[in-house]
This record gives structure tokens, C-alpha cells and sequence, in this order.
């Protein structure tokens, strides 16, 4: 019986997981969602043309691999409908090979207004949400009321929807937020209710909703190849992250077992893509950012700007300690970094390599990292001034840019087995 390989984020998320899962796509029979929902953006660039998968996963584009939606998903069925449609006119066929748990839950259109509700309630402590819908549906799922997307295919859907909708109307009430003048994504709730309605229908008839814990198994027992792809980054776990600024889902390998139904026992390799710096968006600690004109050149170099909210992100050093905590976590076999590119007209970098906090130099991150003071102590390292974006062979790779991999596996005591030197998926390196 072969294992499920898991990719996911060792940062704040963005760390360009959808292209590596795109390039590995190839290597295994089924890409599996486990985590998270429409608040992810993973980027695939190929043909000269980007395409932005918010809830689907990233091997879509690979006729023969199957991609599967997990039951720890969370799903916005306008959202899911808009990517269905790009994807078609792009020439990929979900119809075919594209596949929902029944148990995936479905945010429904008061949940976004419930997110804004929450969101305006904090005032100045704002914690940046994507305004997805997120935290309302996650909590709903906990509080035992929400809706599956198997629930939809019952005669007791219709009623089933009210009932929570009511409740959320009522929320909104308590909190004086004033749904009938609201909008969602630019339209009044209503019209967004009735677009999200036909797009439920639509997806009922167009994409196969399975007992996923049950296909998964089956297809492991039957020795097909599975990636799990996770979705935002360890740092923003929601029991390990730097809470409260965190997402609504558990980001690390431990979801695996819970968003797609195996045992621990099924783990195989464990992937760990992390920039060779670090990004942020919202708020939260980022203790290596870069408030100056060299995290704006960051910024500028690698693009920075959510791909689902559109908002500049914090840039920064790399942090040893945070991608350590990560690794941790996760169970870490192999690392693939990413964006390295961003960094090739630098004659200097920095790595921070430990924090002080309270006047205590420490190695990891603390209980403390949202509360208190944390300094970065950090150590310059060299940079290559060089172009690295079309080099196709680690060999040809310039030796301060070696130098560079090879200080960072000293500190991780890991292998960088991928390199990613741009955005499309042929600018690539497998070592």
C-alpha cells in the first residue's frame, strides 16, 4: 500500500505551493485538498498565461490526475462556479477529473456577511480576514449547525439553508450590521444568494461529490500515488500560529488525517516549500520585516500582492527559527524553496537566526510572539548579483547562491530538493 506525500507552507502562506504542486502533479495519480477554503490563492504559470485556483487543487491542468476536494475543505459555490468556468475556457475538463467530498462544508452568503460583521466589530484590532466567510463556516462546522455539500443533494436542503441563514440574520442584527445595504463582492446579499443558489445546482450536475475518506483509501490500497496539497502556511495554524492572527483551520501535516479521513500511519514524505525570504498579509508578528525601502524593493522584485485580496504583503528576511517551528510541526523530509529570484540583484542578505525577547536570546517561537517585543538577531550572508532565472541545471547555479542553500540546510539539518528560479513551472531545478 503506498502513503499520501503531503506539500504544504512553512511561512504565513504564499510561498508558491500551487506551482510546485503543479510541476509534481505528473508523479502522482491524485492531488487532494485537505484544508482551508476560497481565502487560498495558488498561482500556476505555464504558456506564458497565470491562472489563480482559490478552492480547487493544482494538478487540475493534468488530464490523468485526479483532483480531489477533501472533506476538510470549506467550499463558497459562487466562487467554485467562477473557477469551473476559467478552467473550462482554459481547457481543463473538471467534469472529468475533479472530485468533492460530500462532506465539505458549504459557506453560505451570511457567512461573508457574518465575516465582515466580526471584522468591523474589532475596530483597531483587526486581524486582516480575506472576508471569505472563513471563521463563520469553520465555527459553524464546530458548533455542530452547518451545511455539507452532501446536504444538497436531500429534499430537506432548502429548509435546512433558511434555518441557518435566519440565525445568521439575527447575528447580524445583534451586532448592527446592516445586511440589506451591504454588498458581496459588489452586489446586494439577495443577488448574491440567487447566483449562489444556481451555482449549487449547476455543480450538483456537473461534478461528482463522493464519500471521499472512502475513495482515498481505496485508491491507497490499490497503490495509486496521493498528494495532499495544503492551503495558507504552518505559521497560521490556528492551534500553532501566532495567534489570534491566524487562520480558521489547522494548516500542518496533523490536518492531513482529519481534512481527507487516513491515519497518521499514511503519512509518507512531507514537502516544505518556504520563500528565500519571508511574506506576511494582514496583521500579525513578522519579526525579520523589512519597514524600509529594502522590503519595498522585495515587495517590487517578487510581486508581492495577494493573489485573493489584492493587498501589498509585508516583506522580510528570511527566519530560521519560524521555518525550524515549521518544520517541527510538520515532519518535514524535504524542502523546496521558492522565489529565489526575487533576491538576485542583492549584494547583501540577511538570515535572522535566533530572537531576544525580555533580553533572553531563544531559537524558536514563542508563546509570547503576538504579545511581547521580539528582536531579530540576525547574520549577513553574501548574495549572487546574477540572474538565476533561466538556468535549467543546479550545476550551473552561482556558487554564492549554492552557498546560499547550502547555509540554510546547515540550519534545518534538510535537503532543498526543489528550486523553484520563477514563476512558470519550466523554471524549475530537481536535485
Amino acid at each position: 500500500m503506498t502513503k499520501v506525500d503531503v506539500l504544504l507552507g512553512l511561512q504565513w502562506g504564499d510561498e508558491g505551493k500551487g506551482k510546485i504542486v503543479d510541476v509534481l502533479s505528473g508523479n502522482y495519480d491524485i492531488i487532494a485538498r485537505f484544508q482551508g477554503g476560497p481565502n487560498a490563492g495558488h498561482t500556476l504559470e505555464f504558456d506564458g498565461k497565470k491562472h489563480v485556483l482559490h478552492q480547487i487543487p493544482s494538478g487540475i491542468f493534468h488530464p490523468k490526475t485526479i483532483n480531489l476536494i477533501g472533506n476538510g475543505v470549506i467550499i463558497d459555490a459562487n466562487i467554485l462556479r467562477k473557477e469551473l468556468d476559467a478552467l473550462i475556457a482554459r481547457g481543463a475538463k473538471p467534469s472529468e477529473n475533479l472530485l468533492i467530498s460530500k462532506k465539505a462544508h458549504l459557506i453560505i452568503p451570511t457567512h461573508r456577511m457574518l465575516d465582515a460583521a466580526y471584522e468591523n466589530s474589532k475596530g483597531d484590532k483587526k486581524i486582516g480576514s480575506t472576508l471569505k466567510g472563513i471563521g463563520p463556516t469553520y465555527t459553524d462546522k464546530i458548533a455542530r449547525v452547518g451545511l455539507r455539500i452532501g446536504d444538497t443533494m436531500d429534499s430537506s436542503f432548502e429548509d435546512k439553508y433558511q434555518s441557518l441563514k435566519d440565525s445568521h440574520l439575527r447575528l447580524l442584527e445583534a451586532y448592527n450590521f446592516d445586511y440589506r445595504t451591504a454588498s458581496i463582492d459588489g452586489i446586494s446579499l439577495e443577488e448574491y444568494e440567487k447566483l449562489w443558489l444556481t451555482a449549487i445546482e449547476s455543480i450538483k450536475k456537473e461534478i461528482t461529490f463522493v464519500d471521499s475518506e472512502q475513495f482515498i483509501n481505496k485508491q491507497l490500497a490499490e497503490n495509486k500515488r496521493v498528494l495532499a496539497e495544503g492551503a495558507q502556511g504552518s505559521l497560521l495554524d490556528i492551534d500553532f500560529g501566532s495567534y489570534p492572527f491566524v487562520t480558521s483551520s489547522n494548516t500542518t501535516t496533523a490536518a492531513v488525517c482529519t481534512g481527507l479521513g487516513i491515519s497518521p500511519a499514511k503519512v509518507g514524505k512531507v514537502f516544505g516549500v518556504f520563500k528565500a525570504y519571508c511574506t506576511r498579509v494582514g496583521s500579525g508578528p513578522f519579526p525579520s520585516e523589512l519597514e524600509n525601502a529594502v522590503g519595498q524593493k522585495l515587495r517590487d522584485n517578487g510581486h508581492e500582492y495577494g493573489s485573493t485580496t489584492g493587498r501589498p504583503r509585508r516583506c522580510g528576511w528570511i527566519d530560521i527559527p519560524a521555518l525550524n517551528y515549521a518544520i517541527m510541526l510538520d515532519g518535514v523530509s524535504d524542502l523546496i524553496i521558492t522565489k529565489a529570484d526575487v533576491m538576485d540583484n542583492f549584494d547583501e542578505l540577511m538570515a535572522c537566526t535566533s530572537y531576544k525577547i525580555d533580553g533572553v536570546e531563544i531559537d524558536y517561537m514563542p508563546f509570547e510572539i503576538a504579545t511581547k517585543e521580539i528582536i531579530p538577531q540576525l547574520t549577513r550572508v553574501k548574495g549572487w548579483h546574477s540572474d538565476i532565472s533561466n538556468i535549467k541545471n543546479y550545476a550551473e547555479l552561482p556558487k554564492d547562491f549554492i552557498n546560499y542553500l547550502n547555509y540554510i540546510e546547515s540550519l534545518t539539518n534538510l535537503p532543498i530538493s526543489i528550486i523553484s528560479t520563477g514563476p512558470d513551472r519550466k523554471q524549475t531545478i530537481i536535485r
